[in-house]
């Protein structure tokens, strides 16, 4: 529109009369109207562009505003005309670029979520430090049926940490193979008595009861001899008992018993699980671990419903973890879900350190006490304990 009053203008200034303007259409500038001669074609698309943008914005005025369709083009100060430039983005390339950055701004949400799953562990170690701890003294039976888990590294590696925090620790071997025994220093050679006496034939327990290298850590060692067990207790009277009645006489001088059950389900595990008040359960961060898992929990019920009555699983262990691997992470995603503030908050992760602790008959704690390993262990017995003040004496 203000090309039209341009025109005008210069007609005026050139003599030239208004009818020119009436009678010329939008495409007219004033160099049409001062040179009577057809502009050269090199001048044509220059002269015709700018007409081609000011049209659509004539012609959509009273669309988009839909309220006074006749007063569109003639009228230089109506509204239409005014808001007719401000409106023409949107229908070009703005829309489309408003679009895409709205999708681009939601993709952080969905980033953001992965984050919250770290974050439930402040808040389970808020759980389990706010927990009243349990009175000491505690005998816990380290048990799965499943073989390869962790079990006795468990025992052996958080027995050593527990007594580093001061706490007089008894490592009882229930296991045939007497992996425990050979992991904590004690030759077979150095001793007279083993579970076995202790089992079959009566035998005290502070007779059976040999001290480590580790200081406040005691362990009653286990032969080949438990082998045989399984059978001989068979005709015994109260045979599911018969390590009950060994551990109470000597419960009050440690703080805390740790039982490592054999891989089975058999007798001596069902005696384990009966002298014991609770049962830490290591779980593997792989698929296996979790098929037998119901049957361990089936069969606890059972010594509880009819054995001990004090009996709970209080303490779940994820060990063997792999952060690379996204299996460990489902397995012990799925393992929190289903037990919840029962799943410790440490996981014990695989190294190469921990298998080699063994073959020099230490503790993960003295072997390699920088190692991740030991590292882990050492925050597992402390939320274990959960700050349990020590016994006097």
């Amino acid at each position: 529109m203000r090309i039209r009053r341009r025109d005008r203008e210069d007609g005026r200034d050139r003599g030239d009369g208004d009818e020119l303007i009436d009678a010329d259409t939008d495409g007219v500038t004033p160099n049409d109207i001062g040179d009577p001669t057809p502009a050269p074609t090199s001048t044509q698309p220059t002269v015709s562009a700018p007409p081609a943008a000011v049209a659509p914005f004539d012609q959509e005025e009273p669309a988009v505003e839909g309220e006074a369709p006749g007063s569109g083009a003639p009228d230089p100060a109506s509204p239409s005309t005014a808001e007719g430039p401000d409106e023409a983005p949107p229908e070009t390339t703005a829309a489309p670029a408003v679009a895409t950055v709205e999708e681009v701004a939601e993709d952080p949400p969905v980033v953001v979520v992965a984050p919250e799953l770290p974050a439930e562990e402040p808040e389970e170690a808020s759980a389990n430090g706010s927990r009243p701890y349990r009175e000491l003294p505690r005998v816990l039976a380290v048990a799965n049926q499943k073989g390869g888990v962790g079990k006795t590294t468990t025992t052996v590696n958080l027995g050593a940490a527990l007594a580093d925090l001061g706490y007089r620790v008894l490592v009882v071997d229930l296991d045939p193979q007497g992996n425990a025994t050979t992991g904590l220093g004690i030759d077979a050679r150095n001793f007279s008595m083993s579970m076995y006496d202790v089992i079959m034939r009566d035998a005290p327990m502070e007779d059976c009861v040999e001290p480590t290298s580790v200081r406040n850590l005691f362990v009653a060692p286990a032969t080949i001899d438990l082998a045989g067990v399984e059978i001989e207790l068979v005709p015994a009277f109260s045979r599911e008992l018969k390590l009950k009645k060994a551990i109470d006489g000597i419960v009050d001088d440690f703080d805390f018993i740790l039982i490592d059950c054999p891989p089975s389900l058999g007798l001596i595990t069902v005696n384990g699980l009966a002298a014991a008040s609770e049962v830490l359960v290591p779980i593997q961060c792989e698929y296996y671990a979790l098929e037998g898992l119901s049957q361990l929990l089936r069969n606890v019920h059972l010594v509880a419903s009819n054995l001990n009555a004090t009996l709970e699983i209080s303490t779940i262990v994820l060990t063997m973890f792999d952060s690379r691997t996204r299996l460990s992470v489902d397995v012990a995603s799925e393992v929190r879900e289903h037990f919840t503030d029962r799943v410790c908050r440490i996981v014990i992760p695989r190294t190469v350190r921990l298998s080699e602790a063994p073959s020099f008959g230490q503790p993960i704690t003295v072997f390699d006490p920088t190692s991740r390993g030991a590292v882990a262990y050492r925050e597992l017995a402390k939320e274990v304990s959960n700050g349990a003040p020590k016994r006097a004496g």
